[in-house]
């Protein structure tokens, strides 16, 4: 983009103008053209004024390399580099609206077209209708409106004039990605001609959020923002009152002889604003106004008509920008500019979209995926609950009574009381009840239900029946066994074998025990006797800090507790109690030239009562180190562990795509088959044989992560149910698998609900593959 840029407060200067030299820095290394014309000394509260009748004069301005401090002062020039080969900037005697006028029309035409033009940063906030009503800084950016450009008001709000270099270069890339995400998605239909951005100058500003925001209407209180002073010692007017008089000339304290007709009072006044009024007026206000964000330190937007009344298109307040990371060859080119709004057919729709999934790497997935699936949706699909997780705050950020709310967050802050008072307006993503498939100990019990009334489901052959058993202490793991009957008969070999002279160790079945509520591979270890195992429950509980008993049973939302063992392969004490021991899989399938173990991890979308799709584009997740047979290094989990959260960061050498794995297409075809046949199955036995614990909503979609081990004849194996998925396991390289999935979870799961035309990016519809319709209806 070329950028003018304009303030009030002039050019650099560590005491009135501290951050515009940043700023433009960071426009420019981010690939932008700038150029900059500013007033050519501080012109605060100014508004949008103009000086008529006065000849404006620049001069020329060449910048300082350094960007803070004294150094940051450049040099002015009466008349211009002849050779052009320099940068200058252009300084005025004038006003900022004139500086955006003389910028646009009688400069830098060599550089093309002007795309944007940014006012500011400000020395300060212009938060609340106070401020902004006199703030230079948005004159600015009204004037540029006002001439029918695209313009942006940033100022910084400073706690402290104590003014850190570090926190300054981060509120400057902050004001970037702003910047950059309204150029990008700027309302086509006219309802918008410019943003009030205020960005809070503190440490954590690049990682809080970016908020929708309302101008709070505020005032004055009663008095004047005028402060009567004394006419200083030896002034002027004095001396000029004294010679009038003459000697013996009696005046009284106004000026005025006695017994004289009392007129006007003689005064002096300063400008005294009294700036806790505003203060005040921030405290007394609720959540969703530009006063409040920047108190809470989060940066606020608002969308403006050059009119001073805010967009009427604004999205809910307290909603959240999505940002953009782009190259600047991305944000140079016009195809990646896509607007919010366009004229369609589903425009009156009325549907509000909240996204907050507490994910910084899912949360802008699922925003494009809503702007790109549905182009026509009213308004713009961000969010966030705000600072408050509590459910009931759904029902601040909805405009309209009657609104159709789509909420996708965090499962704790999901709003399952609005949701069920509200079945055919609001959609949310999360069932209330699922443990029948996301709890270990529970999904082994479904399984077996399923498996006794159906002898030949398919779970029967890609499946190994765990025993589930609950342990409170170590040293009754053999009571807590006595029903473990397959179990005990598989340890009781193993040991028999372990005592006969010409045993060879791969005669043992070997089993993998799983802690019921882990996740992230915590506690998983290897055992094939009794001994073994004792041996790991008496490690953990040597472990163990001392700790009042937890609770056992966590609905489900996330587990929690104290924890034992080593970091990152740890147990928690929320997760002793229940443990399921599986059947290891040997030998896995492994690639050719590789020997490392993977899991495949398959993305799952469930909707209403109930869908099941599975997402075709699957990723392998491969383990840290070459396979090793258990019984050579039972305790070396980066052999046998593919969770790749272990690893120090994903990449292409441990998450892969499926469809990319040197497998030949009959086996990678087969292997998806069977993928598709049990995920459709283990649904309908949670669904139909677990009702208790596995309830779905037809208002409700939710999307899973199922993971598949694959033996060396070829045969999928189910490993476990994951909800909320850990989709940041998939990496940076693989991340538009991650959009994908989420363009089908708004393709199949959101636009039906809603009745929308899913028109956009369709050419992936096919990836989104239907494996099971079930009619809850009738059970079996």
């Amino acid at each position: 983009m070329h950028i003018l840029i304009t303030n009030d407060d002039g050019p650099p200067s560590p005491q009135t103008s501290p951050y515009v030299q940043s700023l433009v820095r960071q426009l420019q290394q981010a690939g932008h053209v700038v150029s900059v014309c500013l007033p050519h000394t501080q012109r605060s509260w100014i508004g949008k004024a103009h000086m008529i009748g006065k000849t404006l004069k620049p001069v020329y301005y060449r910048p300082s390399t350094e960007a803070h401090g004294e150094e940051s002062q450049g040099t002015t020039y009466e008349r211009p580099s002849p050779s052009g080969d320099i940068e200058e900037w252009i300084l005025i005697d004038g006003t900022p609206a004139s500086c955006v006028q003389i910028g646009l029309h009688h400069f830098f035409q060599d550089r093309g077209p002007v795309d944007l033009v940014v006012s500011g940063p400000n020395y300060g906030r212009n938060t609340t209708a106070v401020f902004a009503l006199s703030s230079g800084t948005l004159g600015g950016a009204l004037e540029a409106a006002v001439c029918r450009q695209k313009s942006i008001a940033v100022s910084f709000a400073f706690f402290s004039r104590n003014h850190d270099p570090v926190i300054i270069e981060a509120a400057c890339r902050r004001s970037v990605k702003v910047i950059e995400a309204l150029y990008k998605q700027w309302p086509t239909d006219g309802s918008v001609d410019l943003y009030s951005v205020n960005v809070p100058l503190v440490e954590e500003v690049e990682t809080q959020k970016t908020l929708w925001t309302d101008v709070l209407q505020n005032y004055w209180s009663d008095g004047s923002c005028f402060q009567e002073i004394d006419s200083p010692a030896g002034s002027e007017e004095q001396e000029e009152q004294e010679i009038r008089e003459g000697p013996g000339g009696e005046v009284d304290n106004q000026g005025l002889t006695p017994g004289s007709k009392k007129g006007h009072t003689h005064k002096h006044f300063k400008w005294a604003p009294r700036f806790n009024d505003v203060y005040k007026s921030v405290d007394e206000a609720p959540p969703g106004n530009d006063g409040w964000a920047v108190r809470e330190k989060m940066t606020s937007v608002t969308p403006l008509k050059a009119n001073f009344a805010v967009a009427s298109t604004k999205p809910p307040s307290l909603t959240e920008l999505e940002l953009y990371d782009e190259t600047p060859q991305e944000r140079s080119d016009p195809k990646q500019v896509l607007p919010i709004r366009t004229k369609k057919a589903n425009e009156g729709a009325r549907i509000q979209a909240i996204v907050s999934y507490e994910d910084d790497y899912v949360q802008p997935l699922i925003v494009s995926a809503l702007r790109s699936v549905l182009p026509h949706l009213p308004g713009d699909c961000i969010a966030d609950l705000s600072n408050a997780g509590e459910a009931a705050s759904i029902r601040k950020l909805v405009s309209e009574p009657d609104s159709r709310v789509l909420q996708i967050s965090a499962y704790e802050s999901i709003d399952f009381e609005f949701a069920a008072s509200h079945p055919r307006t609001c959609l949310i993503n999360s069932y209330m009840i699922r443990k029948a498939l996301i709890r270990k100990h529970y999904l082994s019990s479904t399984v077996d239900h399923w498996v006794a009334k159906h002898p030949a489901s398919v779970l029967s052959k890609h499946t190994k029946r765990s025993e589930a058993f609950e342990l409170d202490y170590a040293e009754f793991l053999d009571d807590a066994l006595v029903e473990a009957f397959d179990l005990r008969e598989s340890m009781d070999r193993n040991a028999a074998l372990a005592d006969l002279p010409d045993s060879k160790p791969e005669e043992k079945q070997w089993w993998i025990l799983k802690p019921g509520m882990s996740d992230r591979g915590q506690g998983i270890r290897l055992f094939s006797t009794l001994a073994e195992l004792q041996t790991i429950f008496d490690e953990w509980e040597a472990d163990l800090p001392s700790t009042d008993d937890e609770e056992d049973e966590m609905e489900d939302g996330q587990a929690g507790g104290a924890s034992a063992g080593e970091s990152g392969n740890y147990i928690t004490t929320a997760h002793l109690r229940h443990f399921v021991a599986q059947p290891y899989v040997h030998p896995p399938l492994l690639l050719e030239g590789d020997g490392r173990k993977f899991h495949i991890r398959s993305y799952v979308l469930c909707t209403g009562s109930l869908q099941v799709y599975v997402y075709r584009q699957m990723l392998a997740l491969f383990a840290g180190k070459p396979y090793t047979a258990p019984w050579d290094a039972p305790h070396d989990i980066e052999s046998f562990l593919t969770n790749t959260c272990l690893q120090d960061s994903p990449n292409s050498n441990s998450v892969r795509r499926f469809w990319d794995l040197p497998l030949g297409p009959e086996t990678l075809s087969g292997v998806f088959e069977q993928i598709c046949s049990v995920t459709g199955e283990v649904f309908e036995a949670a669904a139909r044989s677990m009702p208790i614990h596995f309830q779905t909503l037809p208002n409700a979609f939710e999307v899973f992560g199922l993971d598949f081990l694959v033996d060396a004849t070829g045969r999928a194996w189910l490993l476990e149910v994951n909800a909320f998925p850990d989709f940041r396991q998939t990496g940076g390289d693989l991340r538009d698998i991650v959009a994908g999935f989420w363009r089908g979870v708004v393709r199949s799961g959101v636009a039906p609900f809603f009745q929308l035309d899913a028109s956009g990016d369709d050419g992936e519809a096919g990836d989104m593959v239907l494996v099971r319709d079930v009619d809850l209806g009738k059970r079996s």
